[in-house]
Formats: structure tokens, sequence, C-alpha cells
């Protein structure tokens, strides 16, 4: 599919950096091809993992591309995971090859522009594995195959109107469904020119905003575009579109952008074993606080308060974890999303919350259970609590509430004792009390902490 469009697309930019164009359409074929020859050269065969932990680049994107041209499965990994992190991704998903610190370094990897002749894959083959965050604790791998990921593409450029000459700034990480999937599987079937940015800056985004046509991002950054001086009416006047998803979009961000820019903010709604489920209409109202409608071939349903959905972009299941599969799949085929949501007469989804007690801080997904099994083996900590509360930029700032056996523990050293957590998930507050609130059956009640410090960041 990406060969079709790229042929159709020709000489036209694909990635371009600030002023530079660092390849064309025309010359992706070639390009993709060499970095594919450089995994097979390497021992990579079809149906081998190859684990990627590097910073965003162009050299990485391509490094995808060939995977699913070499038939291999992609596993990339949040470039804040520790090498203690690391070390249980690579024993789990069994790699063939692995590009992260300490290991193959992607910058010295042979990829000379080749021919190679692409490996025939089915459409339940699998195409990636990326890992989520689990309420135990440990993460398990979403097996997502090529069909998962056709189908949701070919949807979304419908759904979302992609036309000719749209341009796209594409400022996420490709380390997770978003800006692997959303962002560049969207650009690349409509050969549109993506204007690649290594991170989010508010100032550079603004500034290609006079030659782009469409944007997607999490919350945080139209929070920070809402709050920019520089946001005008003429300062969009080329973009099309604005897309945001991976956390809830606050109505008043909605309200604010539209009042600076006249656009309003086109809210979607996925998670990583599903990539997009639904979406508010391209045409249509866009409602602030809903996620839209089940996307065409996605079925939704809500049983007991959660949302559960089904369709042809639902993944094969758990990397080696049949029970936790099991556990989350009905015996029809529908799988529970773990989001409490509700839907009005006439399909239309809101979220409303978690039934899980998930984090979403800046677009990331958190879960606490993780991070207070590693605050509890803090010498020192008697017990701990992790929640979630408002925070003005990232939408949710982890806290910790921690009771002491050791009077003397203060914040800094219980940091220290729980480095080896990628930084997102570190606490930006420990504090102390003397004992956590329960209820009579003894569970924690982290409504209540939620409610006790909901305005600490003075969200």
């Amino acid at each position: 599919m990406f060969e079709r469009a790229a042929s159709l697309a020709g000489g036209a930019p694909l990635f371009v950096e600030g002023d530079n164009v660092r390849l064309t359409y025309a010359e992706l074929d070639r390009a993709v091809g060499g970095y594919a020859a450089a995994l097979v050269r390497l021992g990579a065969e079809p149906g081998d993992r190859i684990l990627v932990q590097a910073e965003k680049s162009v050299e990485g994107a391509l490094l995808y591309l060939a995977s699913l041209r070499a038939g291999l499965i992609y596993v990339p990994l949040n470039t804040a995971y520790t090498a203690a992190e690391l070390a249980y991704f690579i024993g789990d998903a069994e790699p063939k090859l692995v590009f992260a610190p300490g290991h193959l370094d992607l910058a010295e990897l042979d990829a000379r522009p080749a021919d190679f002749e692409t490996v025939a894959r089915g459409p339940d083959d699998l195409a990636a594995i990326l890992y989520t965050s689990g309420t135990t604790g440990r993460s398990r791998g979403a097996m997502l195959s090529h069909d998962n990921l056709a189908s949701n593409a070919l949807v979304l450029r419908d759904y979302w109107r992609w036309q000719a000459g749209d341009v796209l700034i594409h400022t996420l990480p490709i380390y997770h469904v978003h800006g692997l999937f959303v962002a560049l599987h969207g650009a690349l079937l409509n050969g549109s020119t993506m204007l690649w940015h290594k991170g989010f800056d508010a100032d550079a985004v603004l500034a290609d905003m006079a030659r782009a046509t469409v944007m997607m991002g999490v919350p945080t950054y139209y929070v920070r575009l809402a709050a920019h001086p520089g946001l005008t009416r003429d300062a969009v006047s080329n973009m099309r579109l604005f897309v945001s998803g991976s956390a809830p979009l606050l109505e008043a961000t909605f309200a604010d952008f539209e009042a600076k820019t006249g656009h309003r903010i086109l809210e979607r709604y996925g998670m990583t074993e599903a990539g997009m489920i639904c979406s508010n209409p391209y045409e249509g109202e866009r409602i602030p606080g809903t996620v839209g409608f089940p996307l065409p071939g996605v079925e939704a349903r809500i049983r007991e308060e959660v949302l559960e959905i089904r369709g042809p972009n639902l993944f094969k299941g758990y990397w080696r974890n049949p029970e936790k599969t099991a556990e989350d799949m009905r015996p029809d085929g529908f799988f529970v999303t773990g989001d409490m949501a509700t839907m009005a007469a006439d399909g239309r989804v809101a979220i409303v919350g978690r039934a899980k007690d998930l984090i979403i801080a800046g677009g990331l997904n958190i879960y606490p259970k993780e991070i207070e099994l590693a605050i509890d083996a803090v010498p020192g900590v008697g017990e701990s609590a992790v929640i979630g509360v408002p925070h003005p930029d990232l939408g949710e700032g982890v806290v910790a509430v921690v009771t002491r056996t050791d009077p003397a523990l203060d914040e800094a050293a219980v940091l220290a004792g729980i480095a080896d957590l990628a930084r997102f998930k570190q606490p930006r507050r420990i504090l102390f009390a003397e004992a956590l609130p329960r209820n009579a059956m003894g569970k924690v009640q982290k409504a209540a902490l939620r409610a006790a410090h909901k305005n600490l960041f003075g969200a």
C-alpha cells in the first residue's frame, strides 16, 4: 500500500526537517530497501522481532518500514525506559536484534539505498508488538497484525478526509500508536509531506503552520499552543485539521483554541490494542467532552458502564500471555477496554472515567501498581498509593502518598530508590501520611486521595 502511494507521489518531499528535504517519495523504495537488506545481513528472518529504543529520527522511521518490508515484527519502546526496564522487554520479546543504548546503534547501520524484494505477509501475520503497562505492574505486548494496521489506516484516510496537497506537522514520538501508526501511516497512504519535528516546540510548530494543513497532537500540545501569543487566526489560516488524542482533551482547552483560531479540534479515542476506535466527525458537530462515534467497521457497546469493542482493528492478543488475553476478551469477540463510557442514542461516545486507576500524563499511560511496587521496596517505606491529580500542562500529574517506617525518610530518598523507573513514571511529588484512607473492606480509597490533593498543582 505504501509503495503504491509513493509511486503516485513521485518526487514530492516525504520527510522535511527545518528547510531540508531529507527524503522524497521517489527515493523511499530504495531507502527502505537498504535498511531491510541491512537487517537481513544481521541475521533477521521473517517472523523475528526487532526491538527499537531510539530517539526520533528519519532513520528510525525508515527502520520501521524496513521491518515491515522484511517480514519482521517491530517492537518500539519508549525512549525514557531505563536499562532495568529494557532488560525485561528483551527477556519477554526475545528479539533477534536490539537497537538501544548499549546494543546495536541505528546510526552505525550500513543501510545504503538498495533494491529489496518485499517479503510476502498475510493479513494475520504480526507487524508489530507494542508494550502496554498492566494493572499488575507487568507490561504486556499487544500483538498487531498487518490487517489490524491496514484496516485502521484506510478507515482514517477516508474519515478524516485526507486529500491531495495535505502536509502533516509530525511532532509526536514514534514509539506508540499515535505517532507511529496514526500520523505516519496517514501521511504515507496519502503521499503527503511530513514536516518532521524531533519533539514539540510551540514556536517551531506555529512557524510550520504556514506551510502545513494537518496537525496531530496530545492535549498538552494544544494547552501550550493556546497559551502562546502567536496563536491567531492568521497563523493557522492554511490549516485544515487539528486532531487530539492519547489523553482526554479538557473542554476549556477546546473552547480556548476555538476562540483564538476558529478551529474546533477533532478529538478521537484509541488504545494500543485497537488503534483508533472512535472519532468526532470531520463533517458534523465536534462536541467537547466526547470522542465521537465508533469508526466504520468498529462495533462498540457499554456493559456494566465499561466500553467494549470489536472490529478488524482489534489486536491478536497479548504476546505469550493467553491468560490475560482470555480475561479481557468476551466469548463473542468483544474486547473489554477498561474505560468507563456512555453512549448516546445516536451512538456518540463519551469516556467518563477509567476502571483500572490508569493515569494519563502528557499522553502517556501510567499504571500505579508498577510504581507502588517500586516504592514499597524502598527501605523505610510502609506502604504507598499512587494517584493522578489534575495538572495544568500534562493533564494529570503522578503523585505518591507514602507512609513511613523510618521517620527520617524523605522525598529525595524515595525518588532515589525508584530511579530504575522511567522518568515519566516517577512521581512529581511524594507526600507523606500517617496512614492511607481505607474503606470498610480495607481497600485504599484512592478517590479520597485524589479529592484531597486535586489542587496540588494549582490546576
